[in-house]
């Protein structure tokens, strides 16, 4: 007979249902500045200062990252890779002072097409979110593409006495000048007549016939 102080009791958690109870979830609010410069270069982490004061989340924690300003939004969510805290120190050195840096793995960008923000209440640099909450907008983000192929290029007319003095100032144009001031032409593998300039992270049009109509 089983034994009755059991009967109507909730099964035991997996491992795995343990740990997904045990992560937490937060909003980190960046500036537009902040969110204007990660759209220009692909990283895998964002690396966050200045939060040494009030709670912080503990890695493994999930994150929306928002935008600020009048009408926020979603651009990112990611998951708290390192808490420099004083608890551990790089490469197991020695516990390294808490200067409130909070580094986050991007686990899905959303830079092209971010998530209005809703409804999302925020109290100032960092939120701690009901994970119900963190899970609505998370699901709401636009599902990712399938992965293709791309031709990606910059023309740049130099002048120089020799093509290895080119490539060295091609390559030293592009470092100082950048993707804030250099247009990438880019077209997907095989089709060169839908090729799209990008200037800022955005299509822009090159074409000043176009312009003038």
């Amino acid at each position: 007979m089983s034994d009755i102080s059991q009967l109507g009791a909730p099964a035991p958690r997996t491992g795995d249902q343990q740990q997904r109870a045990a992560v937490g979830a937060w909003a980190v609010v960046i500036p537009g500045r902040r969110y204007e410069a990660e759209r220009l270069f692909h990283h895998d982490t964002l690396e966050l200062t200045g939060l040494a004061d009030g709670p912080r989340p503990a890695p493994g924690d999930e994150v929306l990252v928002v935008t600020d300003g009048e009408a926020p939004v979603v651009v990112a969510l990611a998951r708290v890779a390192v808490d420099y805290d004083g608890r551990e120190g790089p490469d197991g050195g020695e516990p390294r002072p808490d200067d409130g840096t909070l580094v986050l793995t991007y686990t899905r960008r959303a830079f092209d097409e971010p998530l209005p923000a809703d409804g999302l209440t925020v109290d100032g640099l960092l939120t701690r979110l009901d994970p119900v909450t963190f899970r609505d907008f998370a699901g709401r983000l636009a599902p990712l593409p399938e992965k293709t192929t791309w031709l990606v290029s910059i023309d740049l007319p130099i002048e120089a006495p020799s093509p290895a003095e080119a490539v060295r100032l091609f390559w030293s144009y592009v470092m100082e000048l950048g993707p804030r001031e250099l247009p990438a032409f880019v077209s997907p593998s095989g089709d060169e007549l839908a090729m799209q300039a990008f200037v800022l992270g955005d299509e822009a049009n090159l074409d000043p016939e176009e312009d003038e109509d």
